[in-house]
């Protein structure tokens, strides 16, 4: 097996979620001349194939109620067209450039393990494994079954189908999938990926629960490619899937090696707690690796680590929205009260919370609107942003006011009422501002902190300033080391005055006079 010297975060790779293909000259040039034969060549004959497997797939489906469809499709529906896709997929692979596929260990029988975990998860060439696994059932993406053959391929695997944005759809899924594994072979044997997304194989991530809810055995199976150069991996930055697939295609050949470790038989605690138990296979497949196991985990397409239950990003929205504003010259203490003044009458008013680009560009006073724009992706994907989130999280990473000023700041948003104590969803709303990344389970938090069940400011700030795990998030995401001593800002800013509104109500302390020198 392939053993990598795995590096949770260095200079080049800061995270797993960026991989760059770095090629010699030589292979450059190699490249170049190879690819521009080979990669026309081979994509032609690749969608030959697909064409020819979409009948194929649209065959075994035809005529199918959806009650036939609900359960394993049997008779010469299975038998035949199976083995006829089998082969034109061996050949599609074939024709990309994967010639020899090793194999070692021994693939259990799906009574033995209904379930097949896949790790590292390098690629959407991974589909390569379904060759030596006799093309398993799989989970995928709702949107992919309106793509053009793919729908019908996945129809033809009797895929799992799953809306990430559909709370039911997940919830159904979880039944399909429980349903299926605890079928006693009565369903096909499934394959599943439990990192749920691509890495840079530096190290292995946190695996989602999803292929360990049922409590069944499971045959963890190691997927490498020890090749000269590591074209595969597309991930969240750097290679494109475009250049990837070029990449590997102007290969004369991709080897691939695919390692089935013994059937894990879970104990009674696991199958009781189903993260524990994909802990526990995570780090034997790690072990195995030669990869550290991580807390790292994507989620809503934003890379997080986890660290007691908090989702903290790797890439964190307020630092790049402040080099966002520097870039544009903008004075980052007076954004910051512009954004406490507008906040303060919003908050006290009827007015709503968020901010679309031309009103944060006005706030703000960014002559390049797109900035504005810029700055509301990076937190949400409507093109909008929560100006508690915006205005909180940039106060953490500015370095401008000390945590406790800011969260006590942050405790009187999330309490409109003057409770002085918070229920726990807002305790999530608070800690996804403060850190620029929706929290999704804060109950760890919340239960550490609360006392009969009621959270207040001096003990959210006692657990999060003094708790060892929480301790940490507190030292490394929200006390930013300080920076240099520019100078300071003018009154203006590129020749127009920025809103410079301090309401300073309640008391509460803002940038505008705690504020260091920017």
């Amino acid at each position: 097996m392939e053993k990598r010297d795995g590096h949770a975060a260095t200079t080049e790779y800061p995270h797993p979620f960026v991989h760059r293909v770095t090629l010699p000259t030589a292979h450059r040039i190699k490249g170049i001349i190879l690819g521009s034969v080979l990669f026309p060549l081979r994509l032609a004959l690749v969608v030959l194939l697909f064409l020819l497997m979409w009948p194929i797939a649209m065959l075994r489906t035809a005529g199918l109620s959806e009650e036939e469809l609900s359960r394993p499709i049997r008779g010469w529906r299975r038998w035949l067209l199976h083995a006829m896709m089998l082969s034109i997929n061996r050949v599609m692979f074939f024709t990309l450039g994967f010639v020899w596929i090793e194999v070692k260990g021994r693939r259990a029988d799906v009574k033995e393990a209904p379930a097949l975990v896949v790790a590292p998860h390098s690629s959407f060439l991974d589909m390569v494994i379904l060759m030596p696994t006799q093309l398993p059932t799989v989970v995928s993406r709702s949107e992919n079954v309106h793509l053009p053959v793919i729908g019908a391929l996945l129809g033809f695997n009797q895929s799992v189908v799953v809306s990430r944005k559909d709370p039911e759809s997940r919830k159904k899924a979880v039944t399909q999938i429980k349903e299926r594994l605890t079928s006693n072979g009565y369903w096909p044997q499934m394959l599943i990926f439990p990192e749920g997304t691509t890495t840079n194989g530096t190290v292995l991530m946190k695996f989602k629960p999803g292929a360990f809810l049922a409590g069944v055995p499971v045959q963890p199976v190691l997927l490498s490619y020890p090749n000269e150069l590591d074209t595969m991996r597309w991930t969240y930055k750097g290679t494109t899937w475009v250049e990837a697939l070029w990449h590997t295609m102007s290969q004369f050949y991709t080897r691939v090696t695919v390692e089935y470790l013994p059937v894990y038989t879970p104990s009674q605690e696991e199958k009781d707690d189903p993260n524990l138990y994909a802990n526990n296979v995570q780090k034997l497949m790690a072990s195995c690796l030669g990869l550290p196991a991580t807390d790292y985990v994507m989620e809503g397409r934003v890379p997080v680590r986890k660290l007691g239950g908090l989702s903290l990003p790797v890439e964190p929205p307020a630092k790049a929205a402040l080099s966002m504003l520097r870039r544009d010259g903008v004075c980052v203490a007076e954004a910051l009260a512009a954004l406490r003044g507008v906040l303060d009458a919003r908050l006290s008013g009827a007015q709503g919370l968020k901010a679309g680009p031309e009103e944060l560009a006005a706030m703000l006073c960014l002559e390049e609107p797109l900035t504005a724009g810029q700055i509301c992706a990076l937190y949400t994907k409507d093109n909008t942003v929560d100006l508690r989130h915006l205005y909180l999280s940039l106060s953490t990473a500015s370095g401008f006011t000390a945590f406790k000023s800011i969260l006590h700041v942050a405790f009187n948003m999330y309490d409109p009422e003057c409770r002085g104590h918070l229920p726990a969803e807002a305790l999530s709303g608070l800690m996804g501002a403060l850190l620029g990344a929706a929290q999704r389970d804060t109950a760890q938090l919340y239960t550490a902190a609360s006392r009969d069940d009621q959270l207040t400011e001096e003990d959210l700030l006692r657990v999060l300033t003094t708790h060892p795990t929480y301790q940490v998030v507190v030292n490394q995401y929200l006390k930013p080391a300080e920076a240099g001593s520019p100078p300071p800002c003018s009154s203006s800013t590129n020749g127009k005055v920025v809103n410079n509104n301090r309401n300073m109500s309640n008391g509460n302390t803002t940038p505008s006079s705690n504020k260091k020198t920017d």
